[in-house]
């Protein structure tokens, strides 16, 4: 009986666990089931707190911010850039108050899209720092929710695709590009949605052929893939990113060969004997429409407001001239003689003059700046650029060192991030060489159209921010090598769990590498001794 006792006791007791764990054990199953998509919010909600918060300061127009927001508010307010009154150079308004711009135009180096997102955001909250990068920041936490989707799609893991974007979510340059008015975190967002939209598309394409295969027949050579709404999706979002900054271009062209390359392994995979017949003949034409086309037909209508008005800078231009004359064209840098074209409506020849004149100023632009770097430099973070510096007494600011202190915004990549990354890169190569990976090339394809184009213009006047583009390509091949690192499931429990330390050793060491950092990105006032010990090299200075 007292055998009974004791053993019924707990009898009960386990029952009423049991019956407590099993939802329990149901809500945790429910998690892994839907870990594809936790997984990601979790770590874009993240990167949203870090983006969002306190994101109004400082209260002050940030390096080229004194451009961005101010065309932003005019093309709010005008449909056009127009020129800024004097007395208004710095002024930051409520959304209720209103600065009495003039209607003189003003000549822009770069097309109006992003700078009408940036206005998004401004009608809400007005001409003020949270108003004019409200948008941005918002994007940004949105590239990192679609960068942990895009990771789990190539890597084909949840965990890997997850790293990914924690890594960019704690990307120093990331982060600063995120919090400020300008205008390549935009276009960072728009080229990272192409991509995904084209790994989404190769993977459809991939189950139809596959499909057709399996019926029997010469599936490779003839099955026709029809409407492809994702490619299309990735030529408008691609189109976009042209709109924004012109480097867009040279993205599009190479991940549009990067998707007909994929038609063609996938014909050929499919059992196609010429698997480039069969491509030109059911591929190229539909594949260039899809992208080329469709970013051509968004960028046209980004220029809506150009159009639709009357007084942006250049619109007239050639009502009074029968054809086209001027200095050079984006298309050859050479002299070019006056062209009869009194056939072309006058406002498309006007618009193709201004860009001749926007091709001109990008290209040539060379005046010396302070924080202008070599592409060689960037992507060991050699010069980054300081966006906003303030030196402050003691007793101001709530500074209390007697050496006084600094406030600053640097746009500087987290170091260790960006060191791997270089490692990475390395691995990449080889993995896509010798081992023929497509995933491995797919990230390497997106490396080549954004960084490889600006060594042509090392002459030029150029910064290295502009790599905010180049971020999530970089995390995705860390987060590759971690894979490798991490072993395949296959691998035995010893090699899991070295793995699993080495590469868990990395990602801590590079997500306190950023809250070291953290203070020059958020232009925190901390001590002079604080600033100078994070000035690891001259150049940073």
């Amino acid at each position: 009986m007292a055998y009974t006792a004791v053993t019924d006791t707990p009898a009960t007791g386990g029952a009423t666990a049991a019956q407590h764990a099993a939802p329990a054990r149901g809500l945790l199953a429910w998690a892994v089931r839907h870990s594809g998509w936790l997984g990601p919010i979790a770590v874009a909600l993240f990167a949203g707190l870090l983006r969002f918060w306190d994101l109004g300061t400082p209260n002050a127009f940030v390096f080229d911010e004194t451009y961005y927001p101010k065309d932003a508010w005019s093309l709010l307010h005008l449909g056009y850039e127009g020129v800024w009154p004097d007395d208004a150079n710095q002024q930051i308004l409520a959304p209720s108050q209103k600065i009495p711009l003039t209607p003189a135009p003003e000549f822009v180096a770069h097309p109006p899209l992003g700078k009408w997102v940036i206005s998004l955001g401004e009608w809400v909250f007005g001409l003020h720092p949270f108003g004019w990068r409200v948008m941005v920041a918002l994007l940004g936490t949105l590239s990192v929710l679609m960068l942990a989707r895009i990771g789990r799609r190539l890597l084909s893991s949840t965990l890997l695709g997850c790293t990914a974007a924690l890594l960019m979510a704690v990307d120093g340059l990331h982060f600063v590009m995120s919090r400020v008015g300008l205008l390549d975190g935009v276009s960072m967002v728009f080229v990272l949605g192409a991509f995904g939209s084209l790994l989404i598309d190769r993977d459809h394409t991939r189950a139809v052929l596959e499909a057709a295969r399996a019926e029997g027949g010469r599936a490779g050579d003839e099955v026709r893939l029809g409407l492809r709404p994702w490619r299309i999706a990735a030529g408008v979002l691609l189109g976009c990113a042209c709109a924004v900054k012109w480097n867009g271009l040279q993205i599009l062209l190479v991940f549009t060969v990067l998707t007909l390359l994929w038609d063609r392994a996938g014909r050929r995979r499919a059992g196609a004997h010429r698997p480039t017949r069969a491509l030109l003949r059911r591929d190229a034409l539909p594949g260039l429409l899809s992208t080329v086309g469709a970013a051509a037909l968004v960028y046209l209508a980004a220029w809506t407001g150009w159009f639709a008005t009357d007084g942006g800078y250049g619109r007239h231009w050639a009502d009074h001239r029968a054809g086209l004359s001027m200095a050079r064209t984006p298309l050859v840098d050479i002299p070019l003689p006056q062209v009869p074209m009194t056939w072309v409506p006058a406002a498309l020849r006007s618009w193709w003059h201004y860009h001749a004149q926007m091709y001109d100023f990008n290209t040539g632009l060379s005046s010396p700046h302070t924080y202008q770097s070599n592409p060689w430099s960037w992507l060991v973070q050699g010069r980054p650029v300081s966006m906003y510096w303030q030196q402050v007494p003691q007793g101001q600011q709530g500074c209390t060192s007697s050496g006084g202190c600094a406030s600053q915004i640097l746009a500087l990549g987290t170091p260790l991030l960006w060191w791997t990354a270089c490692f990475a890169l390395a691995y990449a190569l080889w993995r896509w060489f010798f081992r023929r990976d497509w995933r491995a090339g797919a990230v390497l394809a997106g490396v080549a159209g954004i960084y490889l184009p600006w060594f042509q213009y090392q002459h030029r006047t150029i910064f290295s921010f502009y790599m905010v583009l180049l971020v999530p390509f970089l995390c995705l091949a860390v987060a590759m090598m971690l894979g490798a690192l991490l072993g395949p499931a296959r691998s035995t429990v010893r090699r899991r769990r070295w793995g699993a330390a080495g590469a868990g050793l990395i990602v801590f060491a590079i997500v306190g590498c950023f809250a070291y950092f953290h203070p020059l990105y958020t232009a925190e006032v901390i001590p002079m001794s604080d600033w100078q010990d994070r000035m690891w090299f001259t150049s940073w200075i």
